[in-house]
Protein backbone atom coordinates (compact mmCIF):
# COMPACT_ATOMS: atom_id res chain seq x y z
CA UNK A 1 0.00 0.00 0.00
CA UNK A 2 1.40 3.49 -0.99
CA UNK A 3 1.98 6.00 1.71
CA UNK A 4 0.14 8.70 0.33
CA UNK A 5 -3.22 5.85 0.51
CA UNK A 6 -2.52 5.07 3.67
CA UNK A 7 -1.96 8.87 4.88
CA UNK A 8 -5.69 9.54 3.10
CA UNK A 9 -7.17 6.30 4.38
CA UNK A 10 -5.85 7.33 8.44
CA UNK A 11 -7.74 10.77 7.81
CA UNK A 12 -10.34 8.98 6.83
CA UNK A 13 -11.08 7.02 9.87
CA UNK A 14 -9.86 10.38 11.95
CA UNK A 15 -12.33 11.80 10.65
CA UNK A 16 -14.90 9.42 11.54
CA UNK A 17 -14.00 8.36 14.60
CA UNK A 18 -13.95 12.36 15.41
CA UNK A 19 -18.17 12.61 13.85
CA UNK A 20 -19.29 9.19 15.98
CA UNK A 21 -17.52 11.19 19.65
CA UNK A 22 -18.06 14.48 19.08
CA UNK A 23 -21.40 14.20 16.65
CA UNK A 24 -23.02 10.69 17.90
CA UNK A 25 -23.14 9.93 14.61
CA UNK A 26 -23.16 5.88 13.37
CA UNK A 27 -19.74 4.70 12.40
CA UNK A 28 -21.28 4.00 9.06
CA UNK A 29 -22.75 7.49 8.30
CA UNK A 30 -19.45 8.73 9.75
CA UNK A 31 -17.41 7.66 7.24
CA UNK A 32 -19.49 8.46 4.52
CA UNK A 33 -19.19 11.79 5.66
CA UNK A 34 -15.23 11.49 5.96
CA UNK A 35 -15.47 10.22 2.66
CA UNK A 36 -17.53 12.57 1.53
CA UNK A 37 -15.10 15.49 2.97
CA UNK A 38 -11.70 14.22 1.64
CA UNK A 39 -12.98 14.29 -1.97
CA UNK A 40 -14.63 17.39 -1.73
CA UNK A 41 -10.76 18.76 -0.40
CA UNK A 42 -9.76 17.46 -3.00
CA UNK A 43 -12.05 18.68 -5.83
CA UNK A 44 -11.58 22.22 -4.01
CA UNK A 45 -7.39 21.93 -4.56
CA UNK A 46 -8.84 21.12 -8.75
CA UNK A 47 -10.71 23.75 -8.70
CA UNK A 48 -14.23 25.13 -8.43
CA UNK A 49 -16.61 22.78 -6.45
CA UNK A 50 -20.53 22.81 -6.16
CA UNK A 51 -21.07 21.41 -2.74
CA UNK A 52 -24.23 21.76 0.11
CA UNK A 53 -23.89 21.66 3.76
CA UNK A 54 -26.38 22.77 6.36
CA UNK A 55 -25.65 25.80 8.76
CA UNK A 56 -25.39 26.33 12.44
CA UNK A 57 -29.25 27.83 12.09
CA UNK A 58 -30.16 24.47 10.08
CA UNK A 59 -30.89 25.70 6.62
CA UNK A 60 -29.09 24.15 3.80
CA UNK A 61 -26.43 25.97 1.61
CA UNK A 62 -25.42 25.45 -1.95
CA UNK A 63 -21.78 26.98 -2.08
CA UNK A 64 -19.10 27.07 -4.69
CA UNK A 65 -15.68 26.86 -3.51
CA UNK A 66 -12.27 26.53 -3.79
CA UNK A 67 -8.84 26.18 -2.70
CA UNK A 68 -7.12 26.33 -6.11
CA UNK A 69 -4.27 28.74 -5.16
CA UNK A 70 -4.84 30.52 -8.55
CA UNK A 71 -8.36 31.48 -7.78
CA UNK A 72 -8.24 32.80 -4.35
CA UNK A 73 -6.13 36.25 -3.55
CA UNK A 74 -3.31 36.42 -1.09
CA UNK A 75 -4.02 36.16 2.42
CA UNK A 76 -2.76 38.53 5.11
CA UNK A 77 -1.53 37.09 8.36
CA UNK A 78 -2.89 34.02 9.70
CA UNK A 79 -3.16 34.77 12.82
CA UNK A 80 -5.86 32.28 13.88
CA UNK A 81 -5.44 28.92 14.96
CA UNK A 82 -6.53 26.28 12.32
CA UNK A 83 -10.24 24.86 13.72
CA UNK A 84 -9.82 20.61 12.66
CA UNK A 85 -13.46 20.92 12.91
CA UNK A 86 -14.25 23.36 10.38
CA UNK A 87 -13.82 23.50 6.55
CA UNK A 88 -12.41 27.03 5.38
CA UNK A 89 -13.14 27.69 1.50
CA UNK A 90 -13.18 30.53 -0.83
CA UNK A 91 -16.51 31.30 -1.53
CA UNK A 92 -16.56 32.04 -5.57
CA UNK A 93 -19.60 33.77 -5.64
CA UNK A 94 -19.18 36.10 -2.96
CA UNK A 95 -15.86 36.48 -3.54
CA UNK A 96 -14.74 36.05 0.82
CA UNK A 97 -13.48 33.31 2.66
CA UNK A 98 -16.36 30.88 4.38
CA UNK A 99 -16.09 27.74 6.91
CA UNK A 100 -18.42 25.29 7.89
CA UNK A 101 -18.54 22.32 10.45
CA UNK A 102 -17.05 19.15 8.66
CA UNK A 103 -20.13 16.83 10.30
CA UNK A 104 -22.54 19.44 8.42
CA UNK A 105 -21.66 18.41 4.90
CA UNK A 106 -24.39 16.86 2.60
CA UNK A 107 -23.17 14.13 0.91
Amino acid sequence: MSTERKSTLSRVFTLAWQFVKRNGFSLSEALKTAWANIKLYARMQKGIAKFHYYKVDGSKREAYGTLKSELVPETKGADRKPNPTCQVYFDTERQEWRCFKLANLVY
